[in-house]
């Protein structure tokens, strides 16, 4: 005969067994530093619903938008710290590990759009997304399109003379500096968070980002002009860590692949899309925006892009082969 003691018990067990869930649940970290009326905070939505989905129910992503677990250096330390999973950051900010990985952020490195597609999908891309990978141990899973930056100031530049002695703010990242060296610029380092006071309060006299940007932080509110210099055609990297990637299985990754690749292709469409229709909203806006002698600007940066001193860490076959691409 079982004892009623013993039933009681076994009743408690099933209950309880019926009370878990089929797998236990991971919630994962995602950090950026861009608004949440951004496409990459949209995307990243997305992609963090799917991902849920795809593994039923297995990962849950909470992303964290607008600098909320750091700016650009700290997110990225934090991704080694394993603090965070998952972040955007830009392809400058992942070259502080392995120089020849910020190559797309040089200035005038790019053609035009077609040629930062090109190297998006190239062996190029991969061979150099590897040799970050080999010392961090992390995974670059995409590349997403920012957009192409542009200068604003309280007055008009046409030429790379007419930004000498200019306090300009740039990111902090080597190639940023290197385009504000390229013009005689005074390169100024503050955070992304910061940039609309610094404006505001004088503290810099212009700023560089793409017109998406611009407009999703509202740096036209306190610029007159707006420069198109397109000067860099910026690139963000998705990185998973590698606390999180050692731990999932090959379908997981697919998963995780599968969804951060298409995120990146809709997010880089919603971007070129808006800052080609974005030119003509500022100047309904009032903004003086200026056609400015981009081959000047060009000829200007030109001699620092394959100088080592001035923050390029490729190497010169790199360039030729990104230069190659069709």
């Amino acid at each position: 005969m079982i004892s009623k003691r013993i039933l009681g018990a076994m009743a408690l067990a099933g209950a309880a067994a019926l009370a878990l869930p089929a797998q236990a649940q991971t919630k994962l970290k995602f950090a950026h530093v861009y608004e949440v009326n951004e496409p990459y905070h949209t995307q990243a939505l997305w992609a963090a619903e799917e991902i849920k989905k795809r593994t039923n129910g297995k990962f849950e992503v909470q992303v964290f938008p607008a600098s909320q677990l750091g700016n650009e250096p700290q997110i990225n330390e934090g991704l080694g710290l394993g603090t965070v999973d998952i972040i955007y950051t830009g392809a400058a900010f992942a070259g502080n590990t392995y120089k020849p990985l910020a190559i797309s952020n040089a200035p005038f490195i790019f053609r035009d759009y077609a040629h930062w597609q090109a190297y998006r999908t190239s062996p190029l891309f991969r061979e150099l997304a590897k040799g970050y990978e080999d010392i961090t141990k992390h995974k670059v899973i995409v590349m997403t399109y920012y957009g192409e930056r542009m200068v604003t100031a309280n007055k008009e530049i046409k030429k790379p003379d007419d930004m000498k002695g200019m306090k300009l703010r740039v990111p902090q990242a080597p190639l940023y500096i290197m385009f504000a060296r390229s013009v005689g610029a005074n390169a100024t380092p503050i955070a992304f968070a910061e940039v609309y006071l610094a404006l505001q309060q004088k503290t810099v006299d212009g700023q560089e980002n793409p017109l998406p940007t611009i407009m999703a932080k509202k740096f036209h509110e306190v610029q007159s002009h707006i420069m198109l210099t397109s000067h860099i055609s910026d690139t963000l990297v998705t990185i998973v860590g590698n606390h999180l990637w050692n731990r999932l299985n090959d379908a997981e990754k697919k998963v995780f692949a599968d969804v951060w690749a298409e995120a990146a292709q809709k997010a880089s469409d919603d971007i070129r899309k808006a800052e080609l229709a974005l030119v003509e909203e500022f100047r309904k806006l009032g903004k003086n925006v200026v056609t400015v002698d981009r081959a000047a600007f060009q000829a200007a940066a030109q001699p620092l892009l394959n100088d080592a001193s001035a923050g390029a860490g490729w190497t010169k076959a790199h360039f030729d082969a990104l230069q190659a691409l069709k």
